[in-house]
């Protein structure tokens, strides 16, 4: 049973239980750590997008950067959003 979910008392606080990951993307020069966020929303705003999904680094740094992100209707959905974003755009940022 998810019983976090009746802390919410207000819709509007949008109360959400955080799932992490890790991903390790590999970019000119090496590769870098992305960790990917995953907020479960107790009442979303749209009920078929209870998952939300970002990475902690943004991609296409050098042209127009980008926070890959990703929505779905389950944990999984939105973790796979998240990480086909997260390879659409080349990692350009200097790596430690």
């Amino acid at each position: 049973m998810d019983d976090w979910k009746y802390a919410q008392g207000d819709e509007s606080d949008q109360l959400a239980r955080l799932h992490l990951f890790s991903i390790k993307k590999r970019c000119d020069g090496g590769e870098v750590e992305m960790t990917i966020t995953v907020k479960e929303f107790v009442t979303p705003a749209d009920p078929a997008l209870q998952f939300f999904a970002q990475a902690d680094k943004q991609t296409n740094q050098n042209v127009a950067p980008y926070t890959p992100s990703g929505w779905g209707k389950t944990l999984l959905e939105a973790l796979l959003e998240c990480i086909k974003e997260v390879e659409r755009f080349p990692y350009q940022a200097e790596i430690h």
